[in-house]
C-alpha cells in the first residue's frame, strides 16, 4: 500500500444500517466501494467502535507488563525487536472516524469520532513515542511526526473541546454509549484525567500543566465515570462480533496468566485471582468456569515453557472461562481506574480529595467489576494500606492497585510500570535483547524509512539525540517516561 493511502483518506465506503445501537443489530459489514458514492456514517461509527476492544486487549503490552506469559512461541516475552507498523491503524479505524468528521453532517457523531480518535492516538503514541498526529489524515503523503508532548497536549485539548461541542443531533450506530451524550462527556473527561496523570513525571507540581488539566476534567460539570454501570465498555454479542479474549483462544492456547501476576495476587490475598485466570481455554467444557492460579513462568525459552504446560495442564489461561465467552464484555475505561487515578492525584497534592476515601473506593469498585467483594482485612494489611498523603511508600501501593485494576489491559499495565517502576518487575531470565531489559517502547517499522524517511529521522533524533536511526531502540524511553 502506498504511503498516501495509509495516512490520507482512502475513499473506502462502508455499507450498513443506520440507527443501530448494538452489534447484533448491525449484522455483517460489506466493504464495496462500487456500491455507493457516500459513506454511511452509522456504519463507519459502528465499524470503528467494534474495534475498540482490541486496544484494551493487547497481548504484547501485557507481556511486557508481565500480566501474561507465552506458552510456546516465546519470542515476544524474550524481547525480540518490536519493529512494528502503526500505519494500519491510520488507514483503518482513524480513517473511518475522520470520514465522519470530514462529512460534518451530524455534530454529535463528529464529536464522538473526535473522542474515539484521541483514544486511538493515545494508544499509538504510548507504544512508539513520536508519531504522525497534526498532519495525519490530512492528505499529506509524508506527514511529520509530532512530539509526544504535542500529541498529549493536543489530545487533551481536543477532548476538552469535545465536551462542549455536543448538540441535540441524533447519534446513530453508537454501540458503546447508545447515543447517550452524558456518557460520552463522562468518557471524554475520564480519558483526560488518565492522560494528564500519565504526564506526572514531566509535570509533577500541583499548579503545573498535568495537575491543572486533571483538575479541570475532574471538576467539569459533565462529570466523570464513577460507577461500574458507567464503565466504558464494548458489549460483544458473539457471532460475527466476538470478545477479543475469546478470539485469543479460538483454536490456540499461546498465552497464559503469568506467574508474576498470580504471585502478586497471592501475596496480597487478593481474591481477584479467582477470575483473572481459568483452568482451560475450551468453552463448554465441564470445567470451563473453573479458576486457575497456576501462573506460567515468565520469559523462558520454548522448551522450558512447553515442559511447564505439559506438567501443569491446569495452567492459568487469561481470565476465567465465564469472563471469556464470545459474548463477554471488554472494559475500556472503568470506574475503578478513574477512582484510583483520583487517589494518585490526591496523594500528589494535586487535589483536595480524601486520599483514603478515593483509594478505598477504587479498590472496592475494582472488585465489584468482577462480581466480588473486598476481603476482610485486605485494605488494612501493610502491603496495601496507605500513609498520609505524600508518604513515600504510597507511590508503589497505589501503582500496584492501579496495575491490578487495569488487568487484562496490557498497554495500561505497561504504562503504569514504565511511569512508576511498580510493581517491581524483573526482566525475562532468558531475554535475548541487548541489554537484557524490559522493553520501554516499540521500534519503528522498516517501511517508515523508505516511505517517510526524513520525518522518521527527525523524530528519532529529537527523541533520542542521534543523527540517524541508531537511537530507535526498544529500551529507549518515550517522552513521558522520565527516569527516576
Amino acid at each position: 500500500m502506498k504511503k498516501k493511502l495509509i495516512y490520507a483518506l482512502t475513499g473506502l465506503f462502508l455499507m450498513g444500517a443506520a440507527g443501530c445501537s448494538k452489534l447484533e443489530d448491525f449484522g455483517d459489514t460489506n466493504v464495496n466501494p462500487a456500491a455507493t458514492t457516500e459513506p454511511i456514517l452509522a456504519a463507519l461509527l459502528t465499524n470503528a467502535e467494534a474495534g475498540m476492544g482490541g486496544y484494551a486487549a493487547q497481548t504484547r503490552g501485557g507481556l511486557y507488563a508481565q500480566y501474561f506469559s507465552e506458552t510456546q512461541y516465546t519470542d515476544v516475552s524474550l524481547y525480540s525487536i518490536p519493529q512494528l507498523s502503526f500505519t494500519g491503524e491510520y488507514s483503518g479505524t482513524l480513517n473511518d472516524l475522520q470520514m465522519i468528521i470530514n462529512k460534518n453532517t451530524n455534530k454529535n457523531m463528529s464529536t464522538v469520532a473526535k473522542i474515539l480518535q484521541q483514544y486511538v492516538y493515545w494508544n499509538i503514541t504510548d507504544r512508539w513515542g513520536d508519531v504522525p498526529y497534526s498532519e495525519a489524515l490530512t492528505g499529506k503523503s509524508t506527514p511529520k511526526y509530532d512530539s509526544q508532548e504535542d500529541i498529549y497536549k493536543g489530545m487533551i485539548a481536543k477532548l476538552k473541546a469535545a465536551v462542549g461541542e455536543f448538540d441535540n443531533s441524533l447519534i446513530t450506530g453508537d454501540i458503546l454509549c447508545d447515543g447517550d451524550v452524558a456518557q460520552w462527556k463522562r468518557v471524554a473527561n475520564s480519558m483526560r484525567m488518565l492522560m494528564a496523570l500519565q504526564l506526572s513525571k514531566r509535570y509533577p507540581g500541583a499548579n503545573e500543566y498535568a495537575a491543572t488539566e486533571f483538575k479541570a476534567a475532574l471538576n467539569d460539570p459533565a462529570g466523570v465515570i464513577t460507577s461500574n454501570a458507567q464503565n466504558f465498555t464494548v458489549d460483544y454479542p458473539g457471532g460475527n462480533y466476538k470478545n477479543n479474549w475469546w478470539n485469543t483462544y479460538n483454536g490456540r492456547k499461546d498465552y497464559a496468566e503469568s506467574k508474576t501476576m498470580t504471585d502478586l495476587l497471592g501475596s496480597l490475598g487478593d481474591t481477584r485471582a479467582t477470575v483473572f485466570g481459568g483452568v482451560t481455554e475450551i468453552q463448554g467444557a465441564a470445567n470451563s468456569a473453573t479458576a486457575s492460579t497456576t501462573g506460567m513462568p515468565y520469559g523462558v525459552v520454548r522448551a522450558t515453557a512447553e515442559a511447564f504446560t505439559s506438567a501443569n495442564p491446569g495452567w492459568a489461561r487469561i481470565l476465567r472461562g465465564d469472563f471469556r465467552t464470545e459474548d463477554a464484555d471488554v472494559v475500556i475505561i472503568s470506574a475503578a481506574q478513574v477512582a484510583l487515578a483520583r487517589a494518585e492525584a490526591a496523594d500528589k497534592g494535586w487535589t483536595a480529595e480524601n486520599l483514603s476515601d478515593m483509594y478505598t473506593t477504587g479498590i472496592t469498585l475494582a472488585y465489584e467489576q468482577w462480581g466480588l467483594t473486598v476481603p476482610a482485612n485486605y485494605l488494612t494489611q501493610g502491603t496495601v494500606a496507605l500513609g498520609a498523603a505524600g508518604t513515600a511508600s504510597n507511590v508503589g501501593k497505589i501503582a500496584t492497585q492501579r496495575y491490578i485494576a487495569f488487568y487484562p489491559n496490557g498497554l495500561q499495565g505497561w504504562n503504569i510500570w514504565r511511569k512508576t517502576g511498580f510493581p517491581a518487575l524483573s526482566p525475562a531470565p532468558d531475554a535475548t535483547n541487548d541489554p537484557k531489559e524490559i522493553p520501554r517502547r516499540y521500534t519503528y517499522a522498516s517501511s517508515e524509512s523508505t516511505t517517510n524517511g526524513a520525518n522518521l529521522q527527525a523524530a528519532v533524533t529529537r527523541q533520542f539525540g542521534t543523527a540517524n536511526l541508531t537511537g530507535d531502540k526498544m529500551n529507549a524511553r518515550v517522552w513521558w517516561d522520565v527516569a527516576n
